[in-house]
């Protein structure tokens, strides 16, 4: 017979004489629906006596991960993500000969001022 802990069989460890009364699952709350983006809804409990101001308006969806909104026709928007840039891309935005020319030109201003100090 294999034994072990302290609990008493038939028990679950840390109940005790209170009921769900006295942990606050029948108190009087009210129901509110949040929708992303997808059109995903969930639905949150608050306190019945909790002032307006303090019921969030945007919340973080639990499945999709999106902010969600009290407002089902106008939820918040989807985070568009830049898309990842190729070589191709970055050498389209490379500068024009005479910007590079004037770069070029600043760097060795600079470096023999530099070398004129020392």
């Amino acid at each position: 017979m294999a034994t072990g802990g302290n609990a008493i069989r038939g028990t679950r460890v840390g109940s005790g004489p209170m009921g769900e009364q006295d942990h606050g699952y029948h108190a009087d709350r009210i129901a509110i629906s949040y929708w992303d983006g997808l059109g995903n809804e969930t639905v949150r409990y608050f306190a019945a006596g909790l002032p307006e101001e303090e019921i969030p308006d945007i919340i973080d969806h639990p499945h999709s991960g999106l902010p969600a909104g009290r407002d089902k026709a106008n939820p918040p928007e989807i985070a568009k993500a830049e898309p990842y840039k190729t070589h191709l891309a970055y050498v389209k935005e490379r500068r024009t000969d005479e910007e590079a020319e004037q770069l070029l030109e600043d760097a060795l201003v600079q470096l023999r001022e530099r070398r004129g100090q020392r």
